[in-house]
């Protein structure tokens, strides 16, 4: 083959070698929680930027028992590894965490409807653009009415 040949062939992706690794332990996804968190109709992306030196790219995917029995929690982890495996590579955020965290919509959405919110997601991360943190029990306690006969 010539030079000539190789110049004409069609440019390949720029594809990073390293290889993802799954995040396993509990206190790795309690981090990633204090992170940049992006929510979409079908998960939420938790990213903690500052996770890895070497740069390499980890990921974790939970899903709760309120979304459905075993069956349908482990389609959902297994479409979204799926996407995770797919898009970090080339999607990802060097040296970050990234989980993501089912919802209950997630598992009838079309998978090319998820591929596309993941690519936002990941935008928003990358350019530090996350949602407001949740409050922290959720739901305020409701106020107490003042005692009918005064100052108790």
């Amino acid at each position: 083959m010539s030079d000539e040949a190789g110049a004409l062939a069609a440019p390949q992706p720029a594809r990073r070698s390293a290889r993802l690794i799954t995040i396993a332990r509990r206190a790795d996804f309690l981090a990633a929680n204090r992170g940049i968190r992006v929510a979409r109709p079908g998960f939420v992306l938790l990213v903690n930027p500052l996770a890895r030196a070497d740069g390499s790219q980890r990921f974790g995917v939970t899903v709760t028992k309120k979304i459905g029995n075993a069956v349908v929690r482990n389609r959902m982890k297994r479409r979204f590894r799926a996407l995770l495996r797919e898009m970090l590579p080339t999607q990802g955020i060097a040296g970050a965490d990234h989980v993501l965290i089912g919802r209950e919509n997630g598992v009838e959405r079309d998978f090319s409807l998820l591929r596309g919110e993941l690519a936002q997601a990941l935008a928003r991360a990358a350019a530090g653009k996350g949602d407001p943190p949740r409050k922290p029990n959720g739901k305020r306690p409701p106020k107490r009415a003042p005692h009918p006969k005064g100052g108790r």
